[in-house]
């Protein structure tokens, strides 16, 4: 069966904290929603700011494959004619072919905070809906705190969705606005509403205050449901909206819904990151299906049961979605994982010789001084080298020193020196940097220039630190990752020890060595 996947990433996602698009980050969203194959896109308010009205006119005419642009409004205001009510002419000038407007539901939200009459609100609501459906408009009904409208005077929730029926709405849209109701009352409402309105698109819409937003949509949509609201990454006010990827995966792959064209399914990851990184933020790691660890294997007896019968501990083949699988490299990794994540490094490893048990036994005691190698494979790679016997230095430290300097001078606050040795040639070179780890960096890749012009196409371009025993305060052993790419590609480092500075460069070092090993 066929559903609507209806997103508003773009309208309520962007009402989330931190959460802003600039009118080339909109586009963005729509081509790509648009690539995926989602039916609809609320794309925002045209009456809340010039801004989207200016959005709207850019966008119109604008070829999509497979979505419709929706408008985002509200019924008419209490004491003013549909015909003269700014928000709707503003839904009209939008010159979208679907509009989605809000009106209330809740008794209490009519008297209480509209003031006014219950019949009143119902007027509102049909005269809204009648007069954009007259004007050409298939017009979305969003039943704001229906589920909560109902269980306070169901007759009311009831007679909401029926104005809106009558007057013509395309669909009814179940609001969950407070984002509380449980799966059970999602099904249970929802069933009546389907019941009632059986030639009516019944669209959920859940907010996902409790946790529940994905199961209550779900649970809506086996109650009858078939247009689901929500936004691709859960974006949104509080504590988000619904999560499209886990709602329509679920229902795809599990339930044998429609909810996407399912050769767009593959494309789902790089949708999901391209949206997140549209609008600067990051993916839960751990967020299901497209989350970077959403198949990510640690426990050796996992990645050992992955690798023999992937359905021991993975429910779907991540590469139906575009994710990966990832072992995960640890102290508690098994041979298994960790002869999978080196076999395509080191091809003639026998898995089971002494090398490799020799490999196992080393990350076990690297874990015992705090290394850890999930988030530093280019430093574990070097630390294999080393073990098999393979590891040639591209060049040798002889010293280095830092040197603090207060005030700054010209924003730099720290200088370092740097002697290294390359093939039996001796080189110092000395920089200023905005920090002692910064001035290192350029004081190494000073040195190294003469030697290896091509390190000039390296850069760090992430930097953390991590105290790991901080009950021993100022001499707690820190561990240091350092990011560094170049023109294809980026690598992730690790240096663990009691001075901050000897781990930065450990780290530092580890990096630039892995740098020119690959160059190989």
């Amino acid at each position: 069966m066929k559903l609507q996947i209806f997103d508003s990433t773009l309208r309520d996602g962007a009402q989330g904290a931190n959460i802003s698009f600039s009118v080339d980050d909109k586009i963005k969203v729509i081509e790509t929603l648009d690539n995926l194959g989602v039916d609809f896109i609320e794309a925002g308010n045209p009456f809340s700011n010039p801004a989207d009205m200016q959005f709207f006119q850019r966008i119109h005419g604008m070829k999509l494959k497979h979505s419709k642009i929706v408008a985002f409004g509200s019924t008419r205001r209490k004491g003013t004619s549909a015909e003269e009510d700014s928000n709707l002419k503003s839904l009209l000038a939008a010159g979208t072919e679907y509009v989605a407007i809000f009106g209330k539901s809740h008794i209490r939200h009519a008297t209480d905070v509209l003031k006014a009459t219950p019949e009143e609100n119902l007027a509102m609501i049909f005269e809204s809906v009648q007069f954009l459906a007259q004007n050409g408009k298939k017009v979305v009904f969003d039943a704001e705190h229906f589920f909560d409208g109902y269980k306070t005077d169901p007759e009311y929730a009831f007679a909401a969705l029926q104005s809106a029926a009558k007057a013509g709405a395309y669909a009814l849209c179940l609001c969950d606005t407070n984002g509380g109701i449980f799966p059970d009352e999602a099904y249970e409402i929802t069933k009546k509403v389907c019941d009632a309105f059986p030639d009516t698109v019944v669209a959920i819409h859940c907010h996902n205050d409790g946790g529940l937003a994905v199961a209550d949509s779900i649970e809506a949509v086996k109650a009858g449901a078939r247009q689901i609201q929500g936004t691709l990454l859960g974006f949104g006010e509080r504590c988000g909206n619904a999560n499209l990827t886990s709602i329509l995966c679920n229902l795809q792959l599990k339930r044998g819904y429609e909810c996407i064209p399912e050769e767009k399914l593959k494309d789902l990851y790089e949708s999901a990151m391209t949206i997140a990184e549209t609008a600067n933020t990051a993916i839960p790691q751990n967020q299901p299906y497209v989350g970077m660890n959403a198949f990510a294997h640690k426990a050796g007896m996992h990645a050992d049961g992955v690798l023999k019968y992937s359905s021991s501990f993975e429910h779907i083949d991540p590469e139906r979605i575009g994710n990966k699988r990832k072992f995960l490299l640890s102290e508690i990794s098994g041979k298994s994982a960790i002869y999978d994540k080196l076999k395509n490094y080191f091809p003639s490893l026998d898995k089971n010789g002494k090398e490799m048990s020799s490999i196992v036994s080393s990350l076990k005691d690297r874990a015992l001084q705090g290394y850890q190698y999930e988030a530093a494979e280019a430093s574990f790679i070097l630390l294999v080298e080393k073990i098999l016997g393979s590891y040639c230095s591209s060049f040798d430290l002889i010293s280095y020193k830092i040197i603090n300097e207060q005030p700054a001078i010209e924003g730099k606050v720290a200088s370092a020196i740097v002697k290294i040795r390359v093939n039996g040639v001796t080189k110092i070179a000395a920089s200023d940097g905005e920090g002692p780890v910064h001035a290192m960096d350029l004081a190494l890749r000073s040195a190294l220039s003469e030697f290896y012009p091509e390190i000039a196409g390296v850069s760090l371009t992430d930097y953390k630190v991590r105290v790991l025993d901080s009950d021993k305060a100022t001499a707690a052993k820190v561990r240091v990752l350092i990011t560094s790419a170049n023109a294809s590609d980026s690598w992730t480092t690790v240096g663990v020890s009691e001075d901050i500075i000897e781990a930065s460069w450990i780290a530092l070092t580890d990096s630039i060595d892995y740098a020119l090993l690959r160059r190989n």
